[in-house]
């Protein structure tokens, strides 16, 4: 395992901000950290890459344990914070030179114009980071954390600030990273967790609520929503008698119906149409988004 992370456990004074969560990371995954603010993410985020020392539980990169002063992890690692720290008063060629020297890399003129080209920095690259717009500050500070060729990359909120060919852009570099190495990110944009995520961990209140691939998360497993349009007006009551139904909306022109996943109840819900002699419009499974998973498992009391 890339990342290994088990009973971790993290408080400021006497409040907890991480309570005891484990998981995994593989090599070769890209894996979405969600959650609403001060759910825990920056926190374990900063634990992993040793910025911050854990109150106890174990985390690994690559089988080697991490502590805050531990520089054979660093160097496994490579790290955008959400606030993207950088040095505004340098260029951005003379700071991405001066972050490849830290880490003693052979070659750096070399792999300098490899990463201003791979994060789309050429027209920008001999202006003072002061002077970027934050999109631009964001590729610099996505250029600065794979410059060493870290197995591991830890981002948070990558794509902040970004427009939209520059979300594309940078979603198909961190997909083409992804194949080779492993990638952890947080982000509030569910629709860049769908396109380019292959897994879902999602944390409330310091700890974990979900963990999958984000078309298959789903509040309970045996539950299952179907969708139908009748032609004409249909009685709710006779709706809720159909058998297996547990729950039925008025959603627009049509009605959710909500029931066990054992039992197929688009084949009932037929049925029932063709006794009372109605037209069915549309029949089908819906499909809960990301998005709403995330909502409803994150605001529960």
């Amino acid at each position: 395992m890339s990342i290994e992370v088990k009973n971790l456990t993290k408080y400021y004074g006497e409040q907890s901000a991480v309570n005891e969560i484990s998981f995994e990371v593989k090599k070769g995954e890209i894996v979405g950290f969600l959650g609403p603010n001060g759910a825990g993410k920056s926190t374990t985020m900063k634990i992993i890459t040793g910025f911050i020392p854990s109150t106890s539980g174990d985390v690994k990169v690559c089988g080697l344990p991490v502590t805050v002063d531990s520089l054979d992890t660093r160097k496994l690692i490579g790290y955008l914070p959400e606030n993207n720290p950088l040095y505004t008063d340098m260029y951005v060629k003379e700071y991405l030179t001066f972050v490849a020297n830290i880490y003693k890399i052979k070659n750096v003129k070399e792999r300098v114009a490899e990463m201003i080209k791979a994060v789309g920095l050429d027209i920008e690259q001999n202006k003072k980071i002061g002077a970027l717009s934050k999109g631009y500050r964001q590729r610099v500070g996505l250029a600065q954390a794979i410059i060493h060729d870290p197995e591991v990359l830890i981002l948070d909120e990558p794509t902040s600030g970004l427009d939209p060919n520059q979300l594309v852009e940078i979603r198909e570099l961190i997909r083409k990273i992804g194949k080779e190495k492993t990638v952890m990110l947080s982000t509030h944009i569910m629709q860049e967790v769908e396109a380019i995520c292959d897994r879902v961990v999602i944390i409330n209140q310091g700890e974990i609520v979900a963990d999958g691939k984000p078309n298959e998360l789903q509040l309970e497993k045996n539950v299952v929503t179907v969708y139908a349009e009748f032609e004409g007006e249909v009685p709710k009551n006779k709706l809720k008698a159909i058998s297996q139904v547990r729950k039925v909306e008025k959603v627009g022109d049509g009605w959710l119906f909500e029931g066990s996943a054992d039992a197929d109840l688009r084949k009932r819900i037929a049925q029932f149409a063709q006794e009372q002699k109605l037209l069915v419009l549309t029949l089908r499974v819906e499909e809960k988004r990301l998005e709403e998973v995330f909502k409803d498992l994150t605001t529960k009391k």
